[in-house]
């Protein structure tokens, strides 16, 4: 596997309270999202391997990427094809290690230093955010907005995944400033139609 594999809408399941995640993500690949990734927080090491499995049969089905957020023990357990790593998690080395050559990894990163070391050592993506200000997860920092996320993806060589506010008339100006693509959870989550919805976002991301 590598980056160049990689879709450009990425769908994160919800994590907040009383959302179907497996059912809004299911209904995303179904429309033809090419990467799902798993992002569970609060509940345990079990109740995670089993939704994985799940999104992992998904994924199957759609010939979709799954990627699991933080946990590589987890991505490896279930057969995803990569890990996104944040701040606090594994270094990138240790997962490399864990998970091998065809393991893809994101790395984490809001300002373009960061991100060339996290390229350096060895991110094949990276999920660049809050892109604007979102509710759907706790604790974020403030916005960097589409000129950060640009000057991000021109300081290294790998997608830039923008992730944090998302909506389908936010995208153009994202791609404009460098994206290769975005991460979404309310916008299909939250709509009406998430088959729509993700129709909608695979035209916006379309080069």
């Amino acid at each position: 596997m590598t980056a160049a594999a990689l879709g450009r809408l990425h769908v994160l399941t919800d994590a907040r309270a009383g959302r179907d995640a497996l059912a809004v993500t299911g209904a995303a690949l179904a429309a033809g999202a090419p990467v799902a990734q798993l992002r569970v927080k609060g509940a345990t090491d079990r109740d995670v391997y089993e939704l994985g499995r799940r999104l992992m049969a998904l994924c199957a089905e759609y010939q979709a990427l799954c990627i699991v957020n933080d946990r590589v023990d987890i991505a490896v357990a279930i057969g995803a094809h990569g890990t996104h790593l944040g701040a606090t998690d594994l270094p990138i080395e240790a997962v490399r290690r864990v998970a091998g050559p065809g393991h893809l990894i994101g790395g984490t990163a809001r300002e373009p230093g960061l991100a060339a070391r996290l390229v350096q050592e060895g991110a094949d993506y990276l999920g660049v955010g809050p892109a604007f200000a979102t509710r759907t997860k706790d604790g974020l920092p403030d916005p960097i907005g589409p000129t950060m996320i640009g000057a991000v993806a021109g300081a290294v060589r790998v997608p830039v995944i923008a992730i944090g506010g998302i909506t389908v008339d936010r995208v153009p100006e994202l791609m404009a400033a460098g994206a290769y693509g975005v991460a979404v959870v309310g916008a299909i989550s939250d709509a009406v139609d998430p088959q729509e919805a993700t129709k909608q976002l695979l035209v916006a991301v379309t080069p």
